[in-house]
């Protein structure tokens, strides 16, 4: 193959064409989650801490797959597209508890037409930011033309029921979006990457939830909620201007400004220090969803364009951090 041959074709770029949500049957709020799990706090803390008031828990048929295929089978839906127009299947996820299986394959798996490529996406609660920059970089580079994106979470089976650091705050569901090819740009190139000397900040042993891992502490995720705070504080506010910068877009530009939902605090924590206009519409879906790791910033999306489908086609800065410390952001023309 001559490496001219693309050359004299235009750059291929990338656009959000749908996006979709499943949100668990049941909704728990924080006075029937304490009661539930004996927590020692109370529902007045939960919201002074964190903003959430009720988040979705799924039941035991609501796995990551079936629940990544119900979001996905409506995003590709709303995409005008059939199931099998679909190239390629990425999924962000740290629940999923099966290391020998895909949680992708499985999705996949579940969608009608051809077989297509199917990988999973471990960055925490950067993972839906971290996929959407692979798939623009698998359009951009004419590898697909189509890319379904799924954040899944069952963030109830990896944390400690009795730890209200963990057990208040993260919760269930998923959410998903269509990549496809476009003439102009609709995905920025995104700012991404990693910090090891926060590993500590949030992690989990590695093994069964409940069972001793390392050090003999059960393997449930842990999370140093201060610090950690403190760390995306210093750190993610610049992260967001420089995908903001390369993006070629200045944050007046911007209509909506979809963040990680890690909770109610931090996200007014960066929306004053990124110094945000009025004019800019904050998803804040943790209230209702709780912390979803990586299904988080779709589930927001979803959220944000049934409350404001006036933002369809305006710009938006999506920024994931969580665990490792792992973050990623773009600017995205929303769908």
């Amino acid at each position: 193959m001559d490496p001219r041959a693309d050359e004299d074709r235009p750059p291929r770029h990338a656009r959000i064409r749908s996006v979709a949500a499943y949100r668990p049957r049941r909704a728990v709020s924080n006075r029937e989650l304490v009661a539930a799990g004996g927590l020692s706090t109370s529902d007045a803390w939960i919201r002074q801490r964190t903003g959430i008031r009720s988040r979705g828990i799924a039941g035991s048929r609501e796995t990551l797959a079936y629940m990544g295929a119900r979001a996905g089978r409506l995003a590709v839906t709303r995409a005008g597209l059939a199931a099998g127009e679909i190239d390629c299947v990425l999924a962000a996820t740290m629940s999923h508890l099966d290391a020998g299986t895909s949680l992708a394959r499985a999705i996949a798996d579940r969608l009608p037409g051809r077989p297509r490529a199917a990988m999973d996406v471990n960055a925490a609660c950067a993972g839906f930011c971290t996929g959407l920059e692979l798939a623009r970089c698998l359009i951009s580079g004419r590898v697909y033309r189509r890319v379904l994106l799924v954040g899944a979470e069952r963030m109830s089976d990896i944390v400690d029921p009795g730890d209200r650091t963990t057990g208040a705050i993260f919760a269930d569901g998923a959410g998903a979006a269509v990549i496809a090819a476009a003439d102009e740009p609709g995905v920025g190139v995104a700012a991404w990457g990693s910090s090891g000397e926060g590993q500590e900040l949030l992690m989990r042993a590695a093994g069964p939830p409940g069972r001793a891992g390392a050090g003999g502490r059960p393997a449930y995720l842990r999370m140093q909620g201060p610090e950690l705070y403190r760390w995306v504080m210093a750190n993610v506010p610049e992260v967001a201007r420089t995908a903001a910068r390369r993006a070629g877009v200045g944050l007046d530009e911007l209509r909506a400004f979809i963040p990680h939902q890690a909770n109610d605090r931090m996200i007014t924590g960066l929306s004053v220090a990124l110094g945000l206009p009025d004019s800019v519409v904050v998803a804040r879906d943790v209230i209702r969803s709780g912390n979803t790791s990586a299904a988080s910033v779709p589930l927001a999306m979803d959220g944000l364009l049934a409350q404001h489908p006036e933002l369809s086609g305006e710009l938006a800065l999506l920024v994931g951090f969580g665990a490792g410390v792992s973050y990623a952001g773009q600017v995205v023309r929303l769908p």
